[in-house]
C-alpha cells in the first residue's frame, strides 16, 4: 500500500458524510455518483473499517466514520482554503519577480522603468539579476529574462519586445589614425574589440545588400564579458568595437563614433522576454510582461533626447 494519503477518498468520505447523500454530495463536488462511491470504498478498503451503514432510506456513520468525519472535513476545510489562497495568489499581481537582464541594458534600460513599475503594483517586489552570461531560467529559478539573441531553446518560451540592431564603430581619432574600413575583410588587419558571451562564438557576421556573407573573427588587444567596458577603449580612439544601437546610439548621434562598413550590416536581433512558460503563468509575471510591452515596444534610444 502506497504511503501517500488517500486524500481525494478523504474529501468524498468527508462530503457525503456532511451531505449524508451519495448523490448530493457528487453534485456538491461535480463528480458523477460512481466516483464519489469508488472514492469512499477504496477508503473503506485502505482503512479495514466500513465508514457507513447503508439501507434503502438512510445512510449513517459508523463508529469509525463518526470517528473520522470531524478530521476529515476538517482537511477538506484546509485544501480548499490552500486552493483558494493560490488562486488568488495566481490571479493577483503580488509576490517576489525573479528577472535576470543583462548588465549594461538592465542599468541604463531597465532599472529606470522599475520605479514605474512598483508604483503600479505595490505587492511585487523584484530581484534583478544582471549579468550578461545567458542564466538557466528553469534550473536557476527565475521567473522572467530579457535577452537580446537569437533565441534557440525551444523549452523557453520567448516574446520579442522589439528589434535591436548592431553596430561596427570606431572613433574619428581612430579613422584618422588608421584608415577607414571599407569591406569586412580588412577589418583583420585593424584592432577590434572581442567579447565573451557572445552566441555561436565570438564572430561578427556582415550581410551586403546583395546578400553576400562574411564572417570575421575579430582580433585586438582587449575582450569582455559586458558590452559598455568596450566604449573608453573604442572612444579613445584605439579599436573598433561591434555594439548594439542601445549603447551605440548616443555616441552616433553626436559623433563621437562612427558607423562604419557602409552597406554592410549584421543580422538584426532582438530584445525578448523570455518565461519558462506561459501555461499558468503567474500574474506577478503577466503584469511584468505586459508592462515590458508597452515600454519596450517604442525603444527609449530611438527617441528623440
Amino acid at each position: 500500500m502506497t504511503k501517500v494519503p488517500d486524500f481525494e477518498g478523504l474529501a468524498m468520505f468527508a462530503k457525503v458524510a456532511e451531505e449524508r447523500s451519495y448523490a448530493a454530495a457528487a453534485r456538491a463536488m461535480g463528480v458523477s455518483v460512481a466516483t464519489v462511491s469508488r472514492g469512499v470504498s477504496r477508503l473503506e478498503d485502505r482503512l479495514g473499517a466500513r465508514l457507513f451503514n447503508r439501507t434503502s432510506r438512510r445512510l449513517a456513520l459508523t463508529d469509525v466514520g463518526a470517528a473520522l468525519a470531524a478530521r476529515a472535513s476538517q482537511l477538506y476545510a484546509e485544501a480548499e482554503a490552500v486552493e483558494d489562497a493560490a488562486r488568488e495568489l495566481s490571479s493577483r499581481p503580488r509576490g517576489t519577480i525573479r528577472l535576470a537582464v543583462p548588465m549594461s541594458f538592465g542599468v541604463h534600460w531597465v532599472a529606470p522603468l522599475l520605479p514605474a513599475f512598483l508604483r503600479a503594483y505595490p505587492e511585487i517586489t523584484i530581484d534583478l539579476h544582471l549579468s550578461d552570461a545567458t542564466v538557466d531560467l528553469i534550473g536557476e529559478g527565475f521567473d522572467a529574462a530579457l535577452r537580446i539573441a537569437v533565441l534557440t531553446d525551444s523549452s523557453l518560451v520567448a516574446r520579442q519586445l522589439c528589434p535591436i540592431a548592431r553596430h561596427i564603430v570606431a572613433a574619428p581619432a581612430y579613422i584618422a589614425r588608421y584608415g577607414r574600413p571599407r569591406h569586412p575583410g580588412e577589418l583583420a588587419a585593424h584592432h577590434c574589440l572581442g567579447y565573451a558571451y557572445r552566441a555561436r562564438q565570438d564572430v561578427w557576421r556582415l550581410i551586403n545588400t546583395n546578400g553576400q556573407e562574411v564572417a570575421v573573427a575579430p582580433t585586438g588587444p582587449l575582450r569582455v564579458t559586458n558590452g559598455e567596458a568596450l566604449l573608453p577603449t573604442v572612444l579613445d580612439g584605439l579599436a573598433i568595437a561591434e555594439l548594439p544601437e542601445f549603447l551605440a546610439a548616443e555616441y552616433l548621434a553626436d559623433g563621437r563614433l562612427v558607423e562604419l562598413l557602409d552597406g554592410w550590416s549584421m543580422p538584426l536581433g532582438g530584445l525578448y522576454l523570455v518565461t519558462p512558460t506561459t501555461r499558468a503563468r503567474p500574474a506577478k509575471v503577466e503584469a511584468l510582461a505586459d508592462f515590458f510591452i508597452k515600454h519596450m515596444a517604442r525603444p527609449a534610444w530611438r527617441q528623440p533626447r
